[in-house]
């Protein structure tokens, strides 16, 4: 008898221990994903502001960690910590300023309930609230003034991305309401989207990119490769997002359901892309690689709210159908004067609000009511809130760089440095 307790103690423990292992590996390739963001949005800018973009994406992310360390995490959280949110916010995530976790009896005596490490869990978490403002970063590339944008990252990652979360993640109304959003979707994605509009609608749009009778200009990026790679790492990155986020591998129904959410998620990317691509040869009579970058994105944007329930055809479908709303999207806010160099409100925003219907096609338990009510949720929230600071950073220290600083690059003026400066036109 004993024996037997013994051997189920160690399996208990075998168990967690893989089961932590692979959330902080799935959690790694999230954080990969900061490198695709970064990759892709110096491609699709000009050579002259990449250097900025760099900085602000390394920045963002760094903020993010201390952010969500500070407070975030426990304002999404609140029930893991005594006192609720107020304390959470009061003693700055006390929590986790702290080396503790479960003990092997804790975890032996949860029954299995406790399957993995709170820090595995709290690095996971992190490494999404830095995806949701690297989509920001793009909307608002080329004339934004870096330490605003900064500023503007503290408030979201440290409390407006937490709030929304808690709604659904954390046990707030929308969970309580049977909201569905497996990995964000709406969490993460449409509240990037949301963010950046607020941001691109006070910043305005590029000098030189709408003429006086409505014409629009196109302003092409600076290394198309590296917008490429950018998509590719992303992509990969994604099965750690979706695939991470059913929490457990460590028994057959857990490995098989993380195989058909990696199975699910490529085909979505694969379909998207190809959608893209083929609206943009029989619109624009082009294939447009851009077009193209942006439907995988935004395929696997759509599947990330419900990722486990359909099979391989229906997310493939799901997915082709991002990726030609995310054309529609981008000609239709050009129409519109919203200028966003890399298509993050179409991708993210857009197509975040499809990704949330769309957990109605294969999920029984999803009612379209409760769904669309996440998404005015979520949106408004963020949108409005966003709106707030931008305007309150507008009318203190100011968020758009001058006429001349944009005509010059933005690399000079708030790096003091060039990304390429053997290119140069002064050398």
């Amino acid at each position: 008898m004993e024996a037997t307790t013994q051997i189920a103690a160690q399996v208990t423990e075998l168990a967690y221990a893989l089961d932590t292992f692979y959330f902080l590996v799935m959690g790694a390739l999230v954080m990969w994903m900061a490198a695709g963001f970064t990759m892709l949005e110096s491609g699709l800018v000009r050579a002259r502001n990449t250097a900025e973009i760099l900085t602000k994406n390394v920045g963002l992310y760094s903020i993010a960690s201390i952010m969500y360390m500070l407070c975030g995490y426990t304002i999404m959280y609140p029930g893991a910590f005594e006192g609720g949110v107020f304390e959470s916010i009061t003693t700055l995530g006390s929590g986790l300023l702290t080396s503790s976790d479960n003990t092997a009896a804790d975890v032996i005596a949860s029954g299995g309930d406790t399957y993995y490490s709170n820090l595995s869990d709290f690095f996971f978490q992190v490494v999404f609230v830095a995806t949701a403002m690297s989509i920001v970063s793009g909307a608002v590339a080329e004339r934004m003034k870096l330490w605003s944008f900064f500023a503007f990252a503290v408030v979201l990652t440290g409390f407006i991305y937490p709030v929304q979360g808690f709604w659904k993640w954390g046990g707030g109304f929308l969970d309580a309401a049977g909201f569905l959003d497996f990995a964000g979707s709406g969490v993460v994605h449409l509240c990037g989207g949301a963010a950046a509009l607020a941001g691109v609608l006070v910043l305005g749009a590029r000098k030189g990119k709408y003429g006086s009778n409505g014409e629009v200009n196109a302003i092409p990026g600076c290394n198309l490769p590296l917008a490429t790679l950018g998509t590719l790492i992303l992509w990969l990155g994604w099965f750690g997002f979706n695939g991470g986020s059913e929490l457990i591998v460590s028994n057959v129904g857990e490995a098989n359901a993380v195989s058909l959410i990696f199975v699910n998620t490529n085909m979505a990317a694969a379909c998207g892309l190809v959608a893209a691509l083929l609206l943009s040869k029989f619109w624009f009579g082009k294939a447009d690689l851009t077009m193209a970058l942006n439907g995988a994105l935004a395929g696997l944007v759509a599947i990330t709210a419900e990722p486990l329930t359909p099979a391989p055809i229906t997310a493939s479908f799901i997915g082709a159908i991002g990726g030609l709303l995310v054309v529609l999207s981008i000609v239709a806010l050009d129409k519109l004067k919203i200028d966003d160099p890399v298509g993050a409100i179409s991708v993210h925003g857009v197509v975040g609000i499809w990704g949330i219907i769309a957990v109605c096609i294969s999920n029984s338990d999803a009612n379209i009511l409760v769904q669309l009510l996440g998404v005015v949720s979520i949106f408004a929230w963020v949108f409005i809130t966003s709106l707030i600071v931008w305007m309150i950073l507008k009318k203190t220290v100011g968020i758009r760089v001058s006429e001349q600083e944009e005509d010059e690059g933005v690399d000079i003026a708030e790096c003091g440095l060039e990304a390429y400066p053997e290119f140069s036109p002064t050398k």
